[in-house]
């Protein structure tokens, strides 16, 4: 099997980016590799970037958050003359399957939120450099951060190109992102969106595409204040909090067929049935419970460690393995331990270690929210459906839980489920579970640092079904042979669909228009067909199309 994605990297191996540190102000520069793309059949020229380039891009979020606390302000910036970044590259898309292209954009699409989410909750704010021309994708970058700064050189522009240009939509949130986020005027986003060159210095300060524009003699300077202004906006760390915790690689062991094996995590394939297994593991005890014995611990403390290896397993089954269609979710051990370690989380909330432990593991849930997988929980014997692993649960699209005489089922809430790792609508997973019942939420909460049984908890309406021993096993088996049987795009649009109940919000928005218009446009002959404008990029010839609208 050929694996066509690792999602482990480290600074010292970055091809495309450089990072760099001057006090509380980091510089993060892109300058890609043209000849190092993720796999051969295209040239990453102007910047442009590829699933290899985003890899390296949110591996340095995440280690800016727990490894340079400091930190109080990023500036995304470029080391190619008079181009920031070209987007996503269009020779790589047009070479890939659709369903890579998909996955690609989601994951795009999530390390822009990252940037955001770091912005919001890890007091580190992003700067967009833009020493040239933003265009596409690299625009949509620039989106992410805080502020944007384009140099006024009579030529560098913003663009979001892709109507006019290749027939397709702007990949990773950027027509959201004008208008929710930047408030761009309606009018004005329409016709900037067809403008293939663009929009530079004045006008784009004016239609609020960015912030300021400079002159190429001022650009340096001015990017240097407004990233002095940006820090002092941050208190500054001190104490513990100054510390950063360094991100040790992980330790797994994959085999022929794909599954791996991991300290706390085994993702385990079933090709034949297009299934997943994926399992985390709780240790036997609590372990540290001090902010001093957590931070010894480092990276290889449970909750931290435990997460990135199931982050990274269902990376694995998103983009290695895309005939997967349904993925088995378990958590297994003592639900008192898993009780215990949410009250560590809970208790040492203060120390930035822990609160950015916490944040991972609401990250790493999203990304469960947003797979394009089946998800179906399974709590029997031996499970620990507990505290923040009940919101794996709480994600799945159908949750089984063993009716067991013995008592030796047990669920369990605690404080970490109530607000703590919020869905992307904004929601914890039981408000959303429970829109037509909201007082139902309260009742659950009343249960908090509590264990109950299958009966209690089908009370409490936490489970979809709650077989016996007898009836077990083929209610689990006709609904995973069902799930097999049907539709995968079926399958896709009906849970991503139903996942996210209830408020709209501009992440919510970005991931649902996305599954919209790539699983519809990304297919369409006017994108992808022998004359689609995708397949005509960069050839003699311009694209054909088919004019009906639909």
């Amino acid at each position: 099997m050929t694996t066509i994605a690792t999602f482990e990297t480290h600074p010292d191996r970055y091809r495309h980016w450089k990072l760099s540190f001057d006090g509380d102000i980091a510089r993060l520069s892109m300058d890609v590799d043209e000849e190092g793309g993720y796999v051969p059949g295209y040239e990453l020229k102007l910047n442009s970037y590829d699933l290899g380039v985003d890899l390296e891009l949110a591996d340095a979020v995440s280690r800016l958050r727990f490894e340079h606390p400091e930190v109080r302000c990023v500036v995304v910036d470029s080391k190619k003359d008079r181009i920031f970044c070209a987007g996503a590259n269009i020779f790589m898309l047009g070479q890939s399957t659709h369903a890579f292209k998909v996955n690609f954009c989601k994951f795009t699409n999530e390390t822009r939120l990252s940037i955001e989410d770091a912005s919001t909750h890890s007091g580190q704010k992003y700067l967009a450099a833009c020493n040239g021309t933003a265009s596409g994708g690299g625009y949509e970058l620039a989106l992410a951060c805080d502020q944007i700064i384009l140099v006024d050189d009579r030529s560098s522009a913003v663009s979001l190109p892709e109507v006019p240009l290749l027939g397709v939509l702007p990949g990773t949130g950027g027509l959201t992102r004008v208008t929710d986020k930047r408030k761009v005027r309606r009018d004005l986003a329409d016709h900037f969106c067809t403008l293939a060159e663009g929009v530079r210095g004045k006008r784009a300060v004016d239609w609020r595409l960015v912030d300021a524009s400079y002159k190429l003699s001022q650009f340096p300077e001015k990017v240097g204040e407004h990233a002095r202004a940006l820090a002092e906006g941050v208190p500054a760390r001190t104490g513990l909090d100054a510390q950063g915790v360094a991100l040790t690689p992980l330790e797994v062991q994959m085999d022929a067929e794909g599954s791996r094996q991991y300290r706390h995590v085994t993702l385990k394939l079933d090709h034949g049935a297009r299934r997943a297994h994926l399992t985390i593991r709780l240790p036997e005890t609590v372990g540290p419970t001090t902010v001093e014995a957590v931070r010894a611990q480092g990276a290889k403390w449970w909750p931290l460690a435990a997460w990135r290896e199931f982050d990274d397993a269902l990376l694995h089954v998103r983009l290695n393995h895309l005939s997967i269609g349904t993925i088995v979710l378990r958590a297994e051990g003592d639900p008192a331990v898993a009780l215990a370690i949410d009250d560590v989380l809970q208790s040492l909330a203060a120390d930035r270690f822990v609160s950015e432990t916490r944040h991972f593991i609401r990250r790493t849930l999203k990304r469960l929210d947003y797979t394009a997988k089946t998800l179906i929980a399974l709590g029997d014997k031996g499970s620990a459906f507990v505290g923040s692993l009940l919101e794996i649960a709480l994600a799945a699209d159908r949750f089984f839980l063993l009716d067991d005489p013995e008592g030796e089922v047990r669920v369990g809430l605690s404080e970490l489920n109530f607000g703590a790792l919020p869905m992307g609508n904004a929601l914890t997973r039981l408000q959303t579970r429970f829109l037509g019942t909201p007082t139902l939420v309260g009742r659950i909460r009343e249960h908090v640092g509590k264990l109950v049984s299958t009966p209690e908890a089908a009370a409490l309406e936490l489970a979809t079904f709650t077989p016996d021993d007898i009836d077990w096993d083929d209610e689990v088996r006709v609904c995973l042979e069902e799930r097999a049987s049907m539709s995968p795009d079926g399958l896709t649009g009906l849970e991503a669909n139903l996942r996210f109940a209830g408020p709209e919000t501009m992440e919510t928005r970005i991931f649902g228009r996305l599954s919209a218009w790539q699983n519809w446009i990304f297919q369409r002959p006017n994108a992808v067909g022998e004359h689609g404008a995708l397949k005509s990029f960069g050839k003699p010839t311009s694209a054909k199309f088919q004019w009906d609208r639909t």
